[in-house]
This record gives structure tokens, sequence and C-alpha cells, in this order.
């Protein structure tokens, strides 16, 4: 469960707080009521159906480009089913049929707005507590929906909570049944809540290893001192440690009820039979009396939707809130208040929020960053049902100060009230906001997040369509009048951070050791029977799935390209490897791939860096380029009328880029910045740490930067390493979305067939490794933290390796899933000890490592240790057993649509099978290579490369004593 800043949606930030078990960040957003329409919310029934299928020009957008003379309406919401339950429930279906999968969530209309202080935290203590199992299925929740090979996951933000899951569409209705099971039937026990909420402790208390976490709440706290919204979403440990049974279980009655939720369906399947199956599962789920919507025993707000006009309190706090504690770097953060999510200025705060902070050309980041002031800096409004905020963070360059940084913020935010906007200004703001909008609405699962947000916060599901044709009605006027109106320096709320360091308590201390002390034996593993037992069953198949593949071709430069047409959204994903990365870093010069592929975008022989910029601020495209250990990573978006621009500025920059000397010392000073915070990170320095203990100093993997090398690299070093590693016959380009191949084909060939590479490419050298012969044990100190982050392993193998499915099925029953594999199971579920425990396989062109990660409090994390070796040792003895095998095997083989479903996750997997050397055909074969794993083939590879008494183990974070 975790705490999530999101990133930039529809020009604003988003703390959440959820179950973190994957990797995936989702956003819910929330804006307002367009100025130039009325609110509207329809009249709600029992048990009645609209149908979105209209295209009226009030709710329709226009695509512009400035490509493209002709304009394209877009709709959102076309094709939503809106039905409410007799129970009350609210039912959105939407069917998009581009893949066989689709995703369900329950939306509940209760968060962190409704506590306060002594309950804070309970919404997302129950979070937790709702994967614990129920009545007719006590079992963790987590195993069930693994085994239908479900991309599941969990959040609880201020205004609601969130459970989402994406599957196969077969497994439909055996997610829906879980879900309906788990809304009324939840058992909430002592043990079980005890367990728990030192789960949620060593959670919570992992925020606490972040400076930015701790200012951000000092400031919430004194921007809405009377109001939920100043409280952590995710609680304090104070109030956790003191929630009882009946507290949660009284929340769980009161507010989880189906006239209190949205139950959203996105995806492949058919409207009819799927409700009938709705009305089966959750229609027979009584409303339980009073009403969740009210007041609740603990809330101090209204549920209800607010008036327009509806606008938090101000505080009149001028004198910056100043934190002093530990920390790596000086940044400061400030709020102004806003009104509720459905107040009419929405959209233009929106607009002014993009002209401030969205890209290189916005006036915050030309005032703050290119000044050199400050290494970076981030912004944007946050609308929700009983308010809102606007925020801007920055963290200062060496040697400025905060008090510099705030200043230059009120003048450029006086400028704009005082005199305005220019007409390109808004021009801009309005193409990325309108691109940013539909770029996040590209897969199912964001598509039904958008739905969930909308009728939850503003009570009407079609708020976004309406939000994008009242964003186009801005005018200058209306942005210069919210600056005036909102961003006043009265209603600001401003904190500083400044970093200090602990007393008798040395920097970076490493404490080594050959082996842990004490010897556990692990629990028995969870029989996979226990889990079918109580498993819903499937729809019936509806044929195997047949992923289209890309078409391939070699420019004459050797440069290859996949293409993948997919109109269904007017986007397009771009993304590319080059052989660029910090494989070729020396000792000496480590960080120089990484500070070359930054500096890409910096200037070009015919344009300079805001010019470049520009190009594709203008139409709300992106592009970007970052180094790896093995390559650099390209990405690139836009809408589809703009994929021209999209190529041609990625065209020059490989080709012509200059590397301007004033550009790249501030590059550097940033990535010097960069580089201090990161080393205050205990996810961090436990990485470094592991990698250079497996990795010796001749093998590519073991570089890092450090501050001597960054400052070592010279200009000429950047040019020399562009014109060696950027070269056509290392590049490979996959682009997916909305267009015709041949003409992207022949895009492609005239921009980049006349790119040549300069003499021979590089090669680096990878020595082969061998296996220490006992355990490494090191421990970086680093003071003033709450929380450790273990890391365990050694060397593993690479994507080629004939071992690597069989490898993946092993990972799966060892640690693949928190809530579903051996190590979660043991060390999360029955001990207690972290927040989250993850393994796997770093499989490359190389030997990447494999890895066990974890999440603990200090004094805990010996034990952790010790029972998670246990775990290793029981698997490479014992064995997994056949049904471990076939369980594991169907998740993977289920997750695998689902990945693939999503536009980016599709580009990147045609992108790394050919990095790879792999057929193009190995995204169809893919699965089949999956369930032709044996169990005597993973036994045989758990023998082979699980070694427990030979790991290297870093455990990073603040010394035992000093944590008590």
């Amino acid at each position: 469960m975790g705490f999530k800043l999101i990133l930039r949606s529809r020009g604003f930030l988003l703390f959440l707080f959820g179950i973190c078990l994957s990797t995936v960040l989702f956003a819910t957003k929330a804006t307002s009521i367009p100025p130039t329409l009325p609110q509207s919310k329809p009249a709600v029934t029992s048990a009645y159906s609209v149908n979105d299928n209209s295209n009226s020009p009030q709710t329709a957008v226009k695509l512009v480009s400035a490509n493209k003379s002709t304009d394209t309406p877009l709709k959102l919401t076309q094709g939503v089913r809106k039905t409410v339950l007799d129970n009350g429930l609210t039912v959105l279906t939407k069917e998009v049929h581009t893949a066989p999968v689709v995703t369900v969530q329950v939306w509940y209309k209760i968060g962190s707005r409704n506590e306060s202080p002594g309950v804070n935290g309970i919404a997302h203590q129950l979070e937790h507590m709702l994967f614990k199992g129920t009545k007719d299925r006590p079992i963790q929740f987590g195993r069930l929906f693994s085994a239908l090979g479900s991309d599941f996951n969990a959040f609880t933000s201020y205004d609601h909570t969130v459970y989402f899951g994406t599957v196969k569409r077969e497994k439909l209705t055996p997610l829906l049944t879980l879900e309906a099971d788990r809304m009324v039937n939840s058992t909430i026990d002592s043990e079980q809540l005890e367990t728990e909420k030192r789960v949620v402790i060593s959670e919570l208390q992992g925020y606490e290893n972040s400076q930015q976490y701790r200012l951000s709440r000092a400031v919430m706290r004194q921007a809405f001192p009377y109001q939920s919204y100043g409280l952590p979403v995710g609680g304090t440990k104070a109030d956790v440690e003191k929630f009882t049974v009946e507290q949660v279980r009284e929340y769980y009655h009161k507010y989880y009820r189906p006239d209190n939720a949205i139950l959203i369906i996105v995806g492949d399947f058919q409207t009819e039979s799927t409700l009938a199956k709705v009305k089966e599962t959750f229609g027979k789920i009584p409303k339980n009396g009073e009403s969740g919507m009210g007041s609740g025993e603990w809330g101090k707000t209204n549920n209800q939707q607010p008036t327009t006009n509806n606008q938090q309190p101000t505080t009149n706090n001028q004198q910056p809130i100043i934190l002093k504690e530990q920390g790596s770097a000086t940044f400061l953060n400030e709020v102004y208040p806003l009104p509720a999510a459905n107040h009419p200025d929405g959209p233009a705060v929106d607009v002014m929020d993009y002209i401030l902070t969205g890209g290189r050309n916005s006036r915050l980041y030309q005032a703050l960053v290119e000044s050199g002031i400050a290494s970076n800096f981030s912004g944007g409004a946050i609308n929700l049902i009983d308010g809102g905020w606007y925020e801007i963070s920055a963290t200062a360059a060496p040697g400025n100060q905060l008090t510099e940084i705030e200043q230059v913020i009120i003048s450029e935010i006086a400028t704009l009230s005082e005199k305005g906007v220019t007409s390109e200004e808004l021009h801009r703001a309005k193409a990325q906001l309108t691109a940013t909008v539909i770029l996040n609405n590209r897969d199912i699962t964001s598509q039904a997040m958008q739905l969930g947000s909308d009728e939850s916060v503003t009570g009407d599901y079609r708020f976004t369509d309406r939000y994008l044709a009242a964003v186009q009605n801005i005018s200058a006027a209306d942005v210069q009048r919210v600056a005036k109106t909102y961003l006043a320096s009265t209603n600001r709320t401003v904190g500083f951070f400044e970093p200090t360091k602990l007393d008798n308590q040395p920097e970076g201390t490493m404490v080594g050791g050959s082996q842990t002390s004490e010897k556990f034996n692990a629990g028995p593993p969870v029989d996979p029977a226990e889990v079918a037992k109580y498993l819903p069953p499937d729809d019936s198949q509806t044929g195997q799935m047949n992923q289209s593949l890309p078409e391939e071709f070699i420019l004459a430069n050797n440069l290859r390209v996949l293409l993948l047409p997919d109109s269904s959204t007017p986007t397009v994903t771009l993304s590319g490897y080059i052989r660029a990365g910090t494989e070729f870093d020396s000792e000496v010069l480590a960080g120089l791939a990484s500070l070359t592929a930054d500096n890409l975008m910096n200037g070009t022989k015919t344009r300079d860096a805001l010019e470049v910029a520009k190009g594709l601020e203008d139409l709300g495209a992106s592009l970007g380029f970052s180094a790896s250990r093995e390559g650099v990573s390209i990405g690139g978006y836009s809408l589809a009328p703009d994929l021209p621009m999209l190529i041609e500025t990625f065209s020059d920059v490989v080709q012509n880029a200059t590397f301007p000397t004033d550009q790249l010392e501030l590059s550097r000073q940033q990535t010097l910045t960069d580089l201090t915070v990161a080393l205050d990170e205990p996810a961090v320095v436990a990485r470094r740490t592991f990698q250079q203990a497996i990795y010796p100093v001749n093998h590519p993997f073991h570089a890092f930067p450090t501050e001597e090398s960054l400052k070592r690299i010279t200009r000429e070093d950047v040019v020399k390493f562009y014109q060696t590693n950027y070269r056509p016959e290392t590049t490979i380009l996959t682009l997916v979305g909305d267009f015709e191949p041949a003409k992207v084909r022949s895009l492609l060939e005239s921009q980049l067939s006349s790119w040549k590479g300069i003499g021979n490419p590089s090669i680096p050298q990878y020595p082969e490794i061998s296996m220490g012969k006992t355990m490494v044990q090191l421990n970086p100190i680093l003071p003033g933290k709450t929380q450790s982050i273990t890391l365990l392993g050694n060397e593993g193998i690479s994507r080629k390796d004939p071992r690597f499915y069989a490898a993946l099925v092993l990972n799966q029953i060892l640690g693949g899933d928190t809530l579903s594999s051996r190590l979660g199971a043991e060390i999360r579920d029955r001990l207690g000890l972290t927040y989250g425990i993850y393994s796997y396989f770093q499989a490359g062109q190389h030997r990447g490592p494999f890895v066990i990660s974890m999440q603990t409090a200090p004094e805990d994390s010996k034990n952790a240790i010790a029972s998670t070796i246990a775990v290793v040792q029981q698997v490479r003895e014992k064995g997994v057993t056949a049904a471990e095998v076939a369980t594991a095997k169907r998740a993977i083989s289920s997750q695998y649509p689902v990945g693939i479903a999503n536009p980016d996750g599709l580009a990147q997997t045609i992108l790394d099978n050919e990095v790879y050397g792999l057929d193009k055909s190995e995204i169809r074969a893919f699965v089949n290579q999956i369930e032709g794993v044996t169990l005597a083939e993973v036994n045989q590879v758990a023998k082979e490369l699980l070694h427990p008494d030979n790991l290297v183990v870093v455990t990073a974070g603040p010394s035992v004593a000093a944590s008590r």
C-alpha cells in the first residue's frame, strides 16, 4: 500500500495512498465544471440505464493539430452506459474491443476527508483489511486475484477508496464475484488487524524517509487546520496503533455499501449479458440501512456534492514554516487554496498552470531552472469534492537561497496577474492540456479511472468531455482573472526545508559481515488447491488471443523499425533504443552516458533548446531520452496528426545535437543535486551497494556516478561519446498507434536515411564473474531514516538463457507477487515484518542480478532477512509442487495479454523482443513457452539459480539503536 505523487495529469498533482504491489501508477483526476456549460447531474431513479452514444457538439472537443487542417470531434465517453440498480449501486459500462481483456473497478465514496484526528488513516487501514478474506472465502484475496491473472491494485485517496483489476475477458465473472463478496462479507478479526497494522506502520514509516513528504505534511496541516484535507491520507503511526477492530468494522459496515459505490467495467464484453451478471452478483446486496453519504462518526465533512461557489477558507500564513531536519537538499513547498472540483473556474486554473509550469517554455521553468537558481520544480492544481489547492515545489540549486526562489515565484505570479498572458502561451497551454487528457485515456484501465473519478467527485461521468470543451473556450482574460483570484500572496502557505546532519552519527557508515546469526524455519507454503477451492468459475473460453505482429523494415543505414497500427485512439506511442547506455561508462567518467542523453534536447545546429521544446509543446507532444545500463530508452507521445513533428524532432536531435556549454553546465548542476538527494534514499544506496558487491570493478554494471566523476566530465567527452555511440545501426524504433504504415515509413526514410555513424561502434567487455563462497552482508547507515531497504541476491541470467521461462515461473512462486507468493505469505502476511517483498530476475542482453527486495523497520531487518533466507532454502532444497507450477503458469499466461493491451506495454514488449534478439513472433509465442514449462524444469532452475548460502545481502537505513 503506497503513497503516490501522481505525474502531471490534466495539469495537477494528486497524492494517493494505496496498495503498491506493482510498478504501475494509476492517476485519479478531478477538475471542474466548464464555465460555458451549466452544471449538469442527471436525475437518478431506481434500476435505470442511460446510453451515451451521442456526438453532441456541446460535449465533444475537437482534436486540433497544426499539421492537419480538419478538426476531428473527440468524445471520451462515447459508448458509456450508466445503470443504477435497485440497491443504489451505480454501474458504468463501456465496451472496448481492441484486446481480449476487461477492467473492473469499484469506487467507494469514502476517503480521508471523512476522518478526523484520532482516527486518521482508518480508510487506508480498511483498504488493507479488504484483502484478508471473507466469510465464504477465508483466504488472502491477493492469491485469488493472482490466480486469475489479474493486474490488480487498490488505493485510498482524499475522496474515495478504489479497488481495480484487469483480466482476460473470460475472467470477468469471477472478478465481479470476488468484488461483490468483499463489499459485504469481509471478515475483520483482531489477530489479522494487529498484523496488518504493523504492515501499515511500516508503510507510513517508509514515507518518513522522504524530506519532501515531511514538509508537504507540515504545509498541508497549516493550510487546512480545520479540515480533513489537512491530514495525511494514510494516517499517522499514533492513530493506527490505536485502531480497534470495532472501529474498523463499524467503518466498513457504514461506508462499504452499494448505494455508496460505483462499479465500472471497461473492455471486451457484451453489455447486456454483463449487466445481468452484475445484477446476479451485486444486485442482491442490501443497502444496509443508514447511508454512508452523510457525516460519519469520525468524519467532519458532508459527503454531498458541494455548491459551485464552495471554496476552502484561507489561513493567511505569511511566514514560512521552516523544517530543519536531517536531509539532503534545500527545497520549498507552497499551497494556495482552490474551490471544489465542480467550480466553473477549474479549466482556467489548469490552463494557467500549464502557462506557469507546463514544460521548458513555461514561465516558472524559465525563471527557476533556466536561470540556475533551482535544480527542479513542479506545480499543479488538485480539485476535490470539498475544495482543492494549487501547489508549487522547488529544489534549490547549490548556493541559492529559498527566499530568492520564493521571491521569483511571487514575482512571476504577480506579472501574470497584472499583465496577463500572450496568445501564444494560451494556445500552447490548451494544446498541452488537451493532449495530456487524451493521451492519459489510451488504455482501458485509465479510461475506467477517468469515469470513476468524474462520477465520484463531480457526480457526472461525462464531466471530462465538458471540461475539454470548456478548455477550448478559455480566454487570456480568464487566465488572468483566476491568477488574481486564487494566487494572491495572502492566500498561500509556504514551507522551507533546510537539511541538517544528525550529531554524532557519521553519514554513510558501512557495516560488514559474513552471514546472519538467526536461523528461522519457514512456515508451510500455501496449498494452491486451497486457492482453487475459493475461485469462482471462469466464463466460457472465447478463443485464443491472436496478437497482430508488427511490420518490420530496415533503413539503408541499418536502423531497424517496427510499426503496429492501432486506430483505437487518435494517438501514437514511440518507443526506442540506442546502444549508448551506462555500460560504456568508466569509473573515472561514470555518468557520461546519462549526461549525454539528458542533453540531447538542449539544442541542434538549427534550433536552440527552447525552439526544440516549443515545436513539441505547441502540439502537446513529448520526447525524451534516458540512459540505463544496456542502452538509451527513447519515449515519445503525440496526437496522431502530430507524429511528423515527433519524428522530425527525433531525427534532428540524434543527428545534430550541439551540446551548448551553458546548457551542459546547467544540466551538470541539476544532476549533482539529484545525486545528493538520491544518496539520501535507502533504496538507491542499497541498489548501488548491492550491485557493486556482485559485479567487480572491471564489469560494465559496476560503475555508478559520483560527485567527482560528474565534475570531471568535459564537453569534449560528451561530444565524443555522442559521435561514437549514437548511430543508426544500434538504434531500434517502435511505433504503435493511429497511422498509415506506408506514410510513416516514407517519413522515417526521408528524415533518417542520411544518418551515418562515425567509425565503428563500441563493444563493451563483459567479463565472467564468480560467485562468492560465503554470504556477504553489508549495512550502509543513513542517519535520520525510519525504515530500511534490504536487497538479497546474486548474479542471475540473461533474457536468451534457455532457463528464462522456467525462471519466470519459479519467481512467480517465490516472490513475484507480494500477496500471493511464498515470500509474501511468510514475511508479510504471517510475520508482519514488511510492507512489501518482491523478487525478480533482471534478465537483459547480459546476465543481470536476481533480486529480493523488501522494506522493514530497522529492528525487524535481521528477522526478516533470516526468514527470507529460510524460504529460499526451503524452495531450493524441497522444491515446489506441481500445483504451484500450474497456478503460476496460469497467472503469468493470463497477465501477459493484459500487459500488452496497454499501448505503452505493447510498444515496449515489441521493442524489448527486438533488442534481445528474439523473433517478432515472440509476442504470440510467449504464452506457449510459459505453458510448456514443467515441474522438473522449475525445480532444476531453483537448484541452479537460488544460492541461499552465497547471497549478497545489503540493508540500507538507520542503525537499529538510532531507530528506537
